[in-house]
């Protein structure tokens, strides 16, 4: 297992959203768009994956570019245990690549949760600047789960064309409001910025 024999390819997320939520640390696809998937095989085996989505806080996009569609997030990178060294970096360069040659994006951002433990160093080897840290935030622990704080501000509008919350969402409220989730307080994440243009 090299990892110049790896194959890297963009794919739909159906492909890889399984393997994302076995693999990441996370265990979860929630709440993310999908605007670019890449999936890293070997041998047609598939051992890495990448999603690229618009950023998760609203409005975050405006401290990085001018237009939102400037900016994009890495918001999921995960890859099988046994890859060798190097194998993360080798697969957000060859993303990059891809992105740089067929998207219009100028900016892709990427956090490192210290919460995991996670500093950048994946981030650092493919050439990301780092560009601060975030504000602490909060989490709903529920049902075993984790889930963002803004989860419970979703709305979407409902056939009457009435602005509502996600049914799961009120679920989650309402949880909170009994005391069957509580909220938990998260420290700062490292912000990780790759110019493309």
């Amino acid at each position: 297992m090299t990892v110049k024999a790896f194959t890297v390819e963009h794919c739909q997320n159906q492909e890889i959203k399984e393997f994302v939520e076995k693999w990441h640390y996370s265990h979860s696809t929630n709440g993310i768009t999908f605007a670019h998937c890449f999936k890293l095989t070997d041998n047609k085996e598939l051992i890495g994956a990448a999603i690229y989505g618009t950023l998760g806080m609203a409005n975050a996009w405006k401290k990085y570019a001018t237009n939102e569609q400037d900016v994009l997030e890495l918001r999921r990178l995960c890859c099988i245990d046994e890859t060798p060294r190097n194998t993360e970096s080798f697969f957000i360069g060859k993303t990059l690549r891809w992105l740089k040659q067929n998207t219009q994006t100028k900016i892709v951002i990427s956090y490192a949760d210290t919460h995991y433990g996670h500093a950048g160093i994946i981030y650092k080897a493919a050439n990301f600047k780092h560009l601060g840290m975030t504000a602490k935030s909060r989490v709903i622990n529920y049902n075993g789960r984790q889930y963002h704080d803004k989860t419970i501000r979703t709305y979407y509008t409902n056939k009457q064309g009435v602005k509502a919350l996600k049914p799961f969402a009120k679920q989650i409220k309402t949880a909170l409001e009994t005391g069957q989730a509580n909220y938990e307080i998260r420290p700062p994440k490292h912000i990780y910025g790759y110019y493309l243009d």
